[in-house]
């Protein structure tokens, strides 16, 4: 693990669809902590939907192509990759080691992209916040940066699936921190870490369309088991995750027959929430499941 000289932490930016759709909150809390971590962030011109593993699925050149001319526009910015979605990070890593590894392959990507005037050179370097904050900010860094106290706050991690597999292209052999990244994160800005054996299984979102009883007993197995071990609230790097888990969690607890009420946060929401911001900031307020026990137990009302 190699910490960023702070004039390097500046990155191509890209958020993903559901921040610009379903969880807006996740791309305003985002730019709120980066800003005040002085982590620079330079939103990619023009990209697009990285395919979200549904369209390798049926065209994989055309989601590699998609991720691809990405790729070639943060190199243009001569800058590494921030996103904010574990899915969007698993599906870019996956998509940039069959490039890297087939320069027969890249070509024939390139002859695509070429009609744009563009051209990708297999340098990008994808990373989630959650790894940029651990391997170029630091923990340390993050500390003094701490202004709220969360001391009482019993926070389980959900990693999901794409941020934890396939680990060769996830590189975390070189990096095993990355296994209890969020665990690490929890307990530095001074939360209750809530174990839990689920915490890398699927949320069921890939699933919600064609059987969404199945996918309703995933979202209640993961948050009725966390509320049962006493958690407040989990948190999640991955936006499609927390759609699920907070979204259909009222359905969930109805398939059950029983009261969940467990809120789901955002990486930069427990992040922020810990930085000072305010309950309204953070768009906590823009959940389903109702947030306000966090906002009292921790005092996050308006600034």
């Amino acid at each position: 693990m190699c910490i960023r000289d702070r004039d390097q932490l500046k990155y191509a930016f890209f958020p993903g669809c559901v921040s610009q759709g379903g969880a807006p909150e996740l791309y305003t809390a985002t730019k709120l902590i980066c800003s005040k971590l002085g982590i620079e962030i330079e939103e990619i011109s023009g990209w697009t939907c990285c395919g979200a593993g549904v369209m390798q699925e049926k065209n994989q050149l055309f989601g590699d192509t998609l991720n691809a001319r990405t790729f070639a526009k943060a190199e243009e910015l001569g800058l590494p990759i921030l996103t904010i979605c574990s899915t969007c990070l698993g599906v870019m890593v996956q998509a940039n080691l069959r490039m890297k590894r087939d320069p027969e392959y890249l070509a024939e990507i390139n002859s695509h992209l070429a009609e744009e005037g563009l051209e990708y050179k297999g340098t990008a370097e994808p990373k989630h916040l959650l790894w940029i904050l651990i391997e170029d900010f630091g923990l340390d860094s993050l500390v003094p940066h701490l202004t709220r106290s969360l001391s009482g706050l019993r926070v389980a991690p959900f990693y999901g699936c794409y941020i934890v597999r396939p680990t060769e292209a996830l590189d975390i052999e070189d990096h095993p921190e990355r296994q209890t990244s969020l665990e690490s994160l929890i307990e530095t800005v001074g939360a209750t870490l809530i174990d839990f054996e689920g915490k890398t299984r699927c949320c069921g979102f890939p699933i919600l369309t064609i059987n969404e009883k199945n996918s309703l007993a995933m979202v209640g197995k993961h948050t009725s088991e966390v509320k049962d071990l006493g958690a407040d609230a989990m948190v999640t790097p991955c936006p499609l995750c927390h759609l699920n888990l907070d979204g259909y969690q009222p359905r969930a607890a109805k398939q059950l027959n029983r009261s969940i009420s467990l809120p789901i946060l955002h990486l930069p929401q427990l992040i922020g929430l810990a930085m000072g911001f305010s309950h309204q900031e953070l768009g906590l307020q823009k959940h389903i499941v109702n947030t306000q026990p966090i906002q009292l137990k921790v005092g996050a009302g308006a600034s």
